[in-house]
């Protein structure tokens, strides 16, 4: 690990100026991405800005929708009874994140932040139509989302909250790393006013995507006998080690019949 300064503004502001001052500087959320970055030494900040002090963490219980603030960890996701009454989807797919230690420290803002290709916040985010705001701006789930590590954040703009509709009709299903419990495959399925929504998560080269035959055939009947015939496409899909593409192409489908078969 390289040196670095080190410091815990109390506000928004002081942290959005410290960033802001410096383009190496690194903010710090959870940490469940920046430490072990920096212990490998893949990253060199000049000053790492702590935001646990900032004011950022809460959950507020509104009409028809619910605000998550962005130092909220998982653990408190998974457990929160608003979470659980308005989405209670997104509950349960922050129980399902890393392990305990893991989601006692990881933050919803850090994880949108970062926007890894395989993390489970992402799906949930744009199934549900999300709003992510920043100390400067709202900006809606469809305009986020912008490539593998890479968001619509400027650089001197911090997630502030994070706010998602109620909906009952929801579900996420991952196919998990044994190891990591990093989605291998995850598909967030969402009923709303709004209509039908379904995200992709682990499986694109470009990070979260929408599948939108899927969203067209459920949108006529939701029930996972309507995307039964549906085949995704391996092209534009991941290949590794734990997966190749053609079989992460087969369990979209799967997690996407079961995502159904639950939500309904």
């Amino acid at each position: 690990m390289y040196d670095f300064a080190y410091q815990k503004p109390g506000s928004v502001a002081d942290a959005v100026k410290v960033l802001g001052a410096d383009a190496e500087a690194k903010a710090l959320a959870g940490g469940m991405t920046l430490i072990p970055v920096l212990k490998q030494r893949l990253n060199h900040p000049s000053v790492v800005v702590d935001l646990s002090k900032a004011g950022l963490a809460g959950i507020t219980a509104g009409a028809g929708a619910i605000t998550i603030g962005a130092m909220t960890t998982h653990a408190t996701v998974a457990h929160s009874a608003d979470v659980a009454r308005l989405v209670p989807a997104l509950a349960a797919l922050a129980g399902g994140i890393g392990d305990e230690q893991v989601r006692h420290r990881g933050t919803i803002g850090g994880s949108l932040a970062n926007n890894d290709p395989a993390a489970d916040y992402p799906a949930a985010v744009l199934a549900l139509g999300a709003t992510i705001t920043t100390n400067k701006r709202d900006i809606a789930a469809d305009d986020y989302f912008q490539g593998m590590f890479t968001t619509a954040l400027g650089a001197d703009e911090i997630i502030t909250k994070v706010t998602f509709p109620a909906v009952a009709h929801a579900n996420y299903q991952k196919f998990r790393n044994p190891a990591s419990r990093y989605a291998i495959v995850g598909v967030f399925v969402a009923k709303t006013a709004a209509g039908v929504r379904v995200a992709v998560t682990g499986a694109g080269q470009g990070g979260v995507f929408r599948h939108t035959a899927m969203e067209q055939a459920l949108s006529a009947k939701f029930s996972p006998d309507a995307i039964a015939a549906i085949v995704t496409p391996a092209d534009d899909l991941n290949a590794d080690i734990h997966a190749s593409a053609e079989y992460r192409a087969h369990l979209i489908g799967v997690m996407a019949r079961r995502a159904v078969a639950a939500a309904v």
